[in-house]
């Protein structure tokens, strides 16, 4: 946890919150109680909100879909609990990783209630701090916005791995953790349906930053 908080105190928040902290989680740290409702819920509300690093990286995410379980057939938890998905039923706000077509890991923010295998996917992100290490860690990114503009990328870009599945991201037990820096979600993200899944395509449920130079694919309509 030692060094999460340090992390976050590079990138210059102040007043860090414990977690089930209630409404001061806009100081800092988000509380427990953030996480625990529906990702459709949630997903916007994470836009904005900042990835921190073990090692002071830190980016604004941007960009993100939501997985709503058996509701939803695209979820890798729709047809229950597997060792692959297993942290999606774990507790809200921890992370889950996978990894997708044999190629890249894709981060995810575990939500809703303990065993409803909900989650967020972290699609997008823009880059505040560390930008060297970020441009280290994907040496083949042309430009600085294409460093995290796709969920590989975006763990790319932080070094996650499966070895930080189930990481706990309001405790920074593994030195990871999602904070606020006082920049409210906006107020019309776009929305539209999510990205490369064959099933349940007509869910409207990819939010992202308008106009921002630094999401995956802009598409969708302005909305919530």
């Amino acid at each position: 946890m030692t060094k999460g908080r340090d992390a976050i105190d590079r990138l210059g928040i102040t007043n860090p919150v414990a977690a089930d902290a209630g409404p001061a989680w806009a100081a800092g740290r988000l509380p427990r109680s953030f996480y625990q409702r529906h990702p459709v819920l949630l997903a916007p509300d994470l836009l904005n909100k900042v990835l921190v690093g073990i090692d002071g990286r830190a980016a604004r995410i941007v960009e993100v879909e939501a997985y709503a379980g058996s509701e939803d057939p695209a979820a890798h938890s729709f047809r229950g609990r597997t060792a692959r998905n297993a942290s999606m039923f774990g507790p809200a706000g921890h992370l889950y990783v996978y990894f997708s077509y044999g190629m890249h890991w894709c981060s995810n923010v575990v939500c809703g209630e303990d065993g409803v295998g909900m989650a967020v996917l972290l699609r997008a992100a823009e880059p505040l701090r560390g930008v060297e290490a970020m441009r280290m860690a994907r040496p083949r990114a042309a430009r600085d916005r294409d460093l995290a503009n796709g969920p590989g990328k975006l763990s790319q870009a932080f070094g996650i791995t499966r070895a930080l599945d189930g990481a706990d991201l309001v405790m920074a037990d593994q030195g990871i953790a999602i904070v606020s820096d006082g920049t409210p979600p906006p107020l019309a993200p776009v929305v539209g349906p999510r990205i490369g899944i064959s099933k349940a395509i007509e869910f409207p449920w990819r939010w992202h930053v308008a106009g921002h130079p630094h999401v995956s694919r802009p598409s969708g309509s302005t909305r919530r």
